[in-house]
């Protein structure tokens, strides 16, 4: 049957930045969906846990420092027996006028971003290659994977370089039965939108650019999550996935 496709019954998956947001959702579709979650948080996920029961674990980690990487896939094989998995989730913006941005500002979201995600990707693909059968790496892109933004050139930077290794690396790990692709959410109500939706000149301006006529939320990613993490996605390889409201489309 073809929804049997879309279950992730058996599967091990690791989530970053699973306290809130979108992690969090994705998280409980995962288990919802029949897999166990690693979560992967500087601060506990309790919620999450709490949403997810027996089949949640919490990893506390910075992923600002490649320190916590391999420890991250260790302690979810130490848990769940593998790793089948990934979604680097976790992310970072500072705004800030591109002639004041400072190299601080822009390292911090850079090292999370996209340092850490590619030796996080790195590390998970090791492990699938020596398990063998495969696995499924899922990037958090955005909107400005396409789009320049304003006031966020770090950000942008990272997030169009997200899109970009989300490619490279299916080019290379294909061939192991890895995929790599990458979801580009649109304008999500969730932490790092705050100051935005509290600007009501500019909350007005990107409800006018959505087709839908509302912010995003975290259930509204759900689907695409279990659709990349699934057996249903499996010739699907170096794409990224906008689901957006119709944003780009506009």
């Amino acid at each position: 049957m073809i929804l049997d496709k879309f279950r992730l019954d058996g599967k091990v998956a690791v989530v970053t930045g699973s306290n809130t947001g979108l992690g969090q959702g994705i998280c409980r579709a995962f288990v919802e969906a029949g897999a166990k979650v690693a979560g992967v948080s500087r601060r506990p996920s309790d919620e999450t846990a709490k949403m997810c029961g027996k089949n949640f674990y919490n990893i506390i980690a910075d992923l600002g420092s490649l320190d916590c990487v391999n420890q991250i896939i260790e302690k979810t094989v130490e848990k769940f027996g593998r790793a089948d998995i990934l979604v680097n989730n976790a992310g970072i913006i500072k705004r800030n006028d591109s002639i004041d941005f400072t190299e601080e500002e822009w390292d911090a979201v850079l090292n999370v971003n996209l340092k850490t995600v590619f030796f996080l990707s790195q590390a998970a693909a090791k492990k699938f290659i020596e398990q063998g059968g495969g696995g499924k790496i899922i990037n958090i892109a955005s909107m400005l994977s396409y789009q320049g933004g304003i006031r966020v050139p770090s950000y942008t930077a990272s997030k169009s370089a997200v899109k970009g290794i989300t490619m490279s690396l299916c080019n290379e790990w294909a061939k192991y039965g890895i995929n790599v692709n990458a979801i580009a959410p649109g304008y999500m109500a969730t932490k790092n939108t705050e100051q935005l939706r509290k600007d009501g000149e500019r909350n007005a301006d990107i409800l006018a650019r959505i087709p839908a006529e509302r912010w995003g939320v975290p259930e509204d990613l759900e689907g695409a999550a279990v659709f990349l993490a699934s057996a249903a996605s499996d010739y699907v390889n170096g794409f990224t996935l906008a689901v957006d409201g119709g944003w780009l489309g506009r």
